[in-house]
């Protein structure tokens, strides 16, 4: 990069090489490591499917063994390994097993690692095997060699051995007892004797049950080692027998050195050295084979290899799934118990006497007393009649109904203590009147359902494959029956004996469901309860003493000043995205706008301006351009004072400092706040004109530094991502105390080893300590590879340097300090090649074992830990690591379909003209395959450099032109296809349109300039028409959403590590911005701005060479001028500072927050990751839907009606079909959820989605506890509704045909008496009188008339629910008064008559009482009444409705 700052333009450089870095490095290869990691999960279900579930972990001291019982039979029974077995005595025994004699032996051990730790070298002179270390390793040798011994005697040999842990001892007891050994002293064994600090593990259980879940299955992570090194010997052979005849090649001329190689290319640090090598001594001819062999090993070992240790690490901390749901329950009934009490500082106020403010009257005469009362007394009366005066205005006519639902709500949220009271006392009568409801609902449901079974309406039908909905459905019916159903509604006398057993079976199988939603339930009301107990802890404490929730004890609690400041403080911007009345959410074109306006207060965002305008201000800051001498800096350090000095006032009085509820100081980031200000406005008053360096005002200046940090208290989402920094920290800090104690073991052993042993003279010549002094000549070389050409006499250029015998600059191993900070170093894997090179060539080849040891525990197994604790740590935050295997697709499932969109397809031209035919051709995969491939041969062209003078780039770019000229046909086919409109909804589509846009322009550039900038243009034209390619494929698509999905969420935490890095530049200005140049340090890396300093961390959050730039920086005198009057005049580094600095930015950094990273790949990679037998809902099905939707979303807004959502499920296919004759309850169900939704509203596509996919999975299985009671509850809402309405049709239809039948009653009799009157005119005018008889189809005619009614109910396809207007317009047609649908009055038309035809009657004398019989034969008034009175009481009885709109459909009926 430096290199291309030299040759372009500053900001192509820093352009391509940042992007290259967090594309390549921080997002595609952490993509590898999401697939290694969801692959490995997927195998473990499928195993635990075939073989069960993992064994539970069982304690090392315990075992167990077979024993007979008295019965007969045999059983487990867990023996103790620490029960005495052995021959010493009672006293003896019972000490071992005690506990002062387990903490006194811990206290020896970490006294021993104290003595070890504190061996240094002392010169060559000094004698070393019989200094006070090696007497204190031989007394220490000698005590814990008697206590294995006495655990020996007390436990006896095999109950010794028995242990693991023993095992371990004995093997340390036999190695230290060899080490002490004179000749064996500082050699091999001293292994043995720094392995003990091992044993301090047992010290905290917590680490101790860390350690054990991560080694204690060791098969995985042992079979993994032992196939890395299988790996590593093969590949060395190979490589070995590949190079080894290579001359001038000495890296693999024996199997050392080609492990050693093939070792440093699987650690990544100097492989491109290793492979450059080969290739320059190879030749050309073979030189691509040996890169490709070189690259291929490299990816497949850092790709692949070491994410498997991090899918085993991620496997060993995962938990069973009976252990998900039980620590689920755990940690829900855990944050009740943490909601009840009040914190710390509200609950000092119950240490004082209760002081209660009483009412004060004034204005009344002396003589006339008063009894104290109490305010708060007072204040119930006033809100008891505020919510009187609420519910009469809600009685109202006038009132309408969304108006009285949120008057009722309020009062319910003002008066919540009295209303919880309430409900208890009634909660008995509610429970028994829901449970009856139920229980008559599910029986007439089970009734409807067993009779359309017996009945035969599936009987005929071809057999198809049910439906994921369907399936559903009748698994959620039969738990329900099953469950609310009694006994004795569910076994009936007559049944036979498997079907008995069968239900017993049923009942036995659904009891534990019942006891786990009573659990459920009740944790659920503890919740419910603690809230009310904090809240009556809350009132109490604000009724008994008068200074709680007043801000600095001065305001009071309502003053005016306080609201004023409380509206001021937490005014913000809300934008309604829904209707108050209907509820149905509103369209907005600028959403994601009001959402950013509305994220915090105006408050919030006033100062977010002001901190981001003094960061900017501080970046111009310098060890030249300092603040206290630049007046114009100054402004923006006032403005940042005064700004924040009104904000903490007006917080202060509004919410308290810190004795109130809400108060500015209750969580680390108040205390953040209080302390940046304190230090800025202690700085703006000090303002210090002369710092010296490592003095008071330097680290006030370096404190000033952490002002960027503010963002993080200001922003939510920035809030959110220090909580998930930082909730982990015991498991990070775990892993820290691991990997130090590896580091321990290692430094004292290299201390032992290595001390004093890798000096050396810096003229190569002298060999002996003795011969170095003097001075000696030193040539200097421009470049490596730079070879001068001299003249006959003439020398190379150099200068005189003294000789001096010294350690390696960079490192040594003379104390345990240094030997932790070189192996810190190594941990990082930088500069371990460096380190194995001195080592093996000043101690011996042998002892590069030790190197080599250490960095292969510290980088496949201790650097991935920090990987998996922080991706377990980063689910556990998100909810994700207690979910189950159903609970988890459940979740990926849901935040999939939140990033479905509709397709935006427009439909087929509907005749088969020109615009038709060239539909079906850009839709065929044919055609679409064709496309992709010429843009896979376009992007080829870039294979060879497009250089302006090189004659070859001219035929290249006109190929390009040819391939731009395709890509405008095809634009054109699709706009033509799909008509202008509909080709913009794409957004795929728009790209496209853009890029060859671009391509257009290139090409009349091309050819009307013709020189490198063109050229250019047409390069960057086709990579952006490669990116197209990648939503042509569903892998490659998926790949894309998951680098695209990842950048989104990792937004919030790629700016808090711009912020982490914005403050350490700032810090590192003021530290080392005068550090003179050295190895690293140079004119393109230092630190004396605030943009190269970034420039600098952000090559240190990579890891290139971040330990030679901490070296840099540690400079000391004599190697540097020191000024002690101000630290901008002198060149020295700060050796702690340096320490501190860089080694805290490179942990925080690279082991923490790029792990974030890598844990949202990961979290987003299983989003999109799922077989056909793995996904819930397949993408078949999501493509199946949106192709329907497409259909039905005519306008393609992404809302439809609601009436619409009938016609949407009925053209459904596949796994989410509804079949009308079989599931037609179903398909009501989901029509009134989506009508109940946004209250008859408009739909969206996210909605109906989000119903199908509740409806297609069990929600017992993948519903986490609190999501699982509320849609239940929801589910049960629905069903009733359903059937009450079912019901009601029924019942309506009942008494539509017994009004029929009134009517046609009344038609007899009015054309009785018409003939009557016929007959008796007849009678009285003509001679003559005709009799005739009835007419025989008279009957005929009175029966089709009874059965019309009947017959035009049968015609609909449906039952009449909530979504199908015609049945209610239909029904209430015939009725005779006002009836009323979703809440509103609807007078009906008028009845039609129905019309008879009578025919004439023979009349006698006395025919008056025949008519008279007739008519009271014939008319049903009176048995229509007592059915109507008894369908009434039933309705009544089993349904009653409690609120006044049920109470007014009972009317109706």
């Amino acid at each position: 990069m430096y290199r291309a700052i030299d040759s372009f333009p500053r900001w192509r450089s820093y352009f391509y090489f940042i992007t290259l870095i967090f594309f390549l490095a921080w997002l595609v290869k952490n993509v590898f490591i999401a697939v290694i990691i969801e692959t490995f999960a997927e195998i473990r279900v499928q195993f635990q499917q075939m073989w069960g579930s993992r064994s539970s972990t069982t304690s090392t001291a315990t075992t167990q063994m077979f024993h007979e019982d008295a019965a007969g039979g045999w059983q487990l029974v867990a023996v103790d390994v620490n029960k005495p077995q052995g021959r010493a005595p009672a006293c003896l025994q019972k000490m071992m097993r005690s506990s002062v004699f387990h903490m006194f032996i811990l206290s020896m051990v970490a006294v021993d690692v104290i003595v070890a730790a504190s061996n240094y070298y002392k010169g060559e002179n000094f004698k070393r095997q019989y200094d006070e270390f090696y007497l204190a390793e031989v007394a220490f040798t000698v005590l814990f060699d008697l206590e294995a011994l006495l655990k020996i005697w007390c436990l006896g040999f095999t109950g010794y051995i028995s242990s693991s842990l023993h095992k371990f001892e004995l093997l340390l007891v036999v190695g230290t007892t060899l080490h002490i050994y004179p000749d064996l002293y500082h050699s091999q064994f001293t292994y043995f004797q720094v392995l003990r600090v091992v044993r301090l593990i047992k010290i905290s259980p917590a680490l101790e049950d860390f350690v054990y879940k991560i080694f204690g299955p060791g098969k995985k992570l042992g079979s993994l080692v032992v196939f890395t090194a299988s790996l590593l010997i093969v590949m060395s052979a190979i490589s070995l027998q590949m190079f080894c005849f290579v001359e001038e090649l000495d890296r693999f001329t024996t199997f050392p050195r080609a492990f050693m190689s093939m070792f440093q290319i699987l650690t990544q640090e100097g492989w491109v050295d290793v492979m450059d090598q080969t290739l320059n001594a190879v030749g050309h001819m073979w030189a691509p084979v040996v890169a490709i062999y070189f690259i291929l090993y490299h990816l497949f070992a850092t790709l692949i290899l070491l994410s498997l240790f991090v899918a085993v690490i991620l496997d060993n901390l995962e938990l069973d799934e009976d252990l998900k749901k039980l620590k689920q329950l755990k940690q829900s009934e855990a944050n009740a118990d943490t909601k009840e009490k009040l914190p710390l500082r509200l609950r000092i106020f119950e240490k004082f006497p209760n002081r209660p403010q009483m009412v004060k009257i004034s204005k009344l005469p002396s003589d006339f007393t008063v009894p104290k009362i109490r305010e708060s007394f007072m204040k119930q009366f006033i809100d008891r009649q505020q919510q009187d005066t609420t519910c009469l205005l809600r009685r109202l006519p006038s009132a309408s109904s969304s108006s009285c639902d949120h008057s009722k709500r309020s009062a319910i949220e003002e008066n919540k203590y009295i209303d919880q009271k309430l409900r208890k006392s009634v909660f008995s009568i509610r429970a028994r009147n829901l449970l009856e409801k139920e229980t008559a609902i599910n029986k007439i449901l089970r009734a409807c359902t067993r009779q359309r079974m017996l009945s035969g309406s599936f009987e005929g039908q071809p057999a198809k494959e049910r439906s994921i909905l369907s399936v559903q459905h009748h698994i959620r019916q039969e738990r329900r029956s099953l469950r609310h159903g009694s006994n004795s509604q569910r076994i009936s006398r007559g049944k036979s004996l498997e079907t008995l057993t069968q239900d017993h079976s049923n009942t036995v199988r659904y009891r534990n469901a019942q006891r786990e939603d009573s659990e459920i339930k009740m944790i659920q009301e503890k919740k419910e309860q603690a809230e009310m107990k904090r809240k009556v802890q809350e009132e109490e404490l604000r009724e008994n003493h008068p200074y709680f929730d007043k801000p600095l004890f001065i305001v009071g609690r309502e003053h005016r000043f306080r609201n004023f400041c409380r509206v001021v403080v937490r005014a913000r911007f809300n934008a309604s995205k829904t209707d108050p009345v209907t509820g149905a959410v509103k369209n907005t074109k600028y959403h994601q706008l009001y959402d950013l306006l509305g994220l915090v207060t105006y408050l919030d965002w006033v100062m977010i301006i002001v901190t981001i305008c003094s960061c900017i201000s501080m970046m111009f800051e310098s060890p030249f351009r300092r603040v206290m001498h630049a007046p114009t800096l100054q402004i923006a350090e006032y403005v940042f004072v005064i700004f924040m000095s009104i904000e903490l006032n007006l917080k202060i009085m509004a919410d308290g400092l810190f004795f109130t509820p809400t108060a500015v100081i209750r969580d680390f980031g108040g205390v953040m706040d209080i302390f940046i200000y304190l230090v800025s406005l202690i700085f703006l008053c000090w303002m210090p004109q002369n710092v010296p360096a490592k003095s008071g005002a330097q680290l006030l200046m370096v404190l000033r530094c952490l002002r960027p940090l503010r963002i993080f208290k200001l922003v939510p989402q920035m809030r959110k991502v220090v909580r998930e920094l930082f909730s982990g920290f015991k498991e990070i800090f775990l892993v820290s105390i691991l990997l130090l104690t590896l580091m321990l073991v290692f430094a004292s052993f290299g201390v032992q080893l290595f001390a004093g042993k890798l000096a050396k003279c810096n003229d190569p010549h002298i060999i002996s300590r003795e011969d170095c002094h003097g001075i000696f000549r030193i040539n200097v070389s421009v470049s490596k590879n730079l070879n001068l050409k001299l003249r006959p006499g003439e020398k190379k250029p150099g200068f005189w340097v003294p000789r001096v015998w010294a350690n390696p600059r960079n490192f040594n191993f003379d104390n345990v300090g240094n030997a932790m900070l070189a192996l810190f170093e190594v941990l990082s894997l930088k500069g371990w090649v460096e380190v194995r090179d001195v080592i093996i060539h000043r101690v011996g080849p042998i002892h590069g074992i030790y190197i080599h040891v250490f960095v292969f525990l510290g980088c496949m197994i201790g650097l991935t830990l920090f990987v998996g604790v922080v991706i377990a740590n980063f689910n556990e935050n998100k909810g994700t690591a207690l979910l189950t295997v159903d609970q988890r697709r459940w979740e990926d499932l849901k935040s999939r379909l939140k990033i479905a969109q509709p397709l935006h397809l427009p439909p087929r031209p509907d005749n088969d003209g020109f615009r038709a035919k060239m539909y079906d051709i850009t839709q065929h995969p044919f055609f679409k395959r064709t496309i992709a491939v010429l843009v896979l041969a376009q992007s080829v062209l870039l294979s060879v450099k497009w250089d302006a003078a090189d004659p070859v780039t001219v035929p290249l770019a006109t190929m390009s032109v040819v391939f731009t000229f395709i890509f405008v046909l095809e634009v054109t086919m699709k706009i033509i296809a799909m008509s202008p409109s509909g080709f913009w909804q794409s957004r795929r589509n728009r790209y496209d349109l853009l890029v060859t846009s671009l391509g257009v322009i290139w090409v009349i550039l091309h050819f009307a300039l013709l020189n490198a900038y063109t050229y250019m243009m047409g390069a960057c034209v086709i990579v952006f028409r490669f990116f197209s390619i990648c939503g042509k494929h569903v892998t490659l698509k998926m790949l894309l959403l998951t680098v695209v999905v990842s950048m989104y969420k990792s937004f919030f935490i790629i700016v808090g590590m711009f912020l982490l890095l914005l403050c350490y530049a700032f810090a590192g200005v003021v530290l080392f911005g005068t550090v003179k140049y050295g190895e690293n340090i140079n004119r393109h890396a230092n630190f004396s701005s605030a943009g190269k300093a970034i420039t600098v961390l952000f090559r240190i959050v990579t890891g290139e060479d971040w330990n030679k730039i901490m070296h840099d920086c540690m400079v000391q005198p004599p190697f540097c001028t020191p000024d002690n009057s101000t630290y901008w005049k002198t060149d020295c580094g700060n050796y702690a500072g340096a320490l501190m600095y860089f080694c805290s930015f490179y942990v925080i950094i690279a082991y923490i927050m790029l792990n974030l990273l890598v844990a949202i790949i990961v979290e987003n990679f299983s989003l999109f990751y799922s077989t056909e037998e793995d996904q819930l809902l397949s993408y078949n099905d999501l493509r199946h839907f949106q192709i329907i939707w497409n259909m039905v979303d005519d306008k393609r807004e992404g809302v439809i009606p609601t009436f619409r959502v009938k016609f949407l499920l009925r053209l459904l296919r596949g796994r989410l079909e509804v079949d009308l004759d079989k599931d037609k309850l179903l398909f009501k169900h989901m029509c009134y959820e989506m009508e109940r939704l946004h209250n008859g509203g408009d739909v969206t596509f996210h909605d109906v989605l989000s119903m199908l996919s509740y409806r297609s999975v069990d929600i017992r299985k993948s519903l986490q506890l609190e999501e699982l009671l509320a849609r239940e509850q929801l589910e049960y809402t629905i069903e009733e509704e359903v059937a009450k309405q079912t019901i009601r049709m029924w019942l309506k239809k009942c008494l539509k045909r017994i009004r029929a039948k009134q009517q046609q009653s009344c038609s007899i009799i009015h054309s009785l008496r018409e003939s009557q009157q016929q007959e008796l005119s007849r009678f009285l005018n003509p001679p003559s009188i005709e009799t005739t008889q009835p007419s025989e189809d008279m009957n005929a005619i009175n029966q089709d008339n009874s059965a019309q009614p009947e017959t035009s109910s049968q015609q609909q396809l449906l039952s009449p629910t909530l979504s199908d207007r015609g049945g209610y317009r239909q029904d209430s047609a015939d009725a005779g008064k006002p009836q009323r649908k979703f809440g509103q009055w609807r007078l009906p038309s008028a009845p039609k008559p129905i019309s008879h035809s009578v025919s004439s009657v023979n009349l006698r004398f006395g025919g008056r009482s025949t008519v008279k019989s007739v008519v009271c034969k014939m008319n049903p008034m009176s048995d229509a009444a007592s059915c109507g009175s008894e369908v009434k009481k039933w309705w009544t009885r089993q349904l009653t409705v409690e609120s006044d709109e049920s109470g007014e459909d009972l009317l109706d009926i």
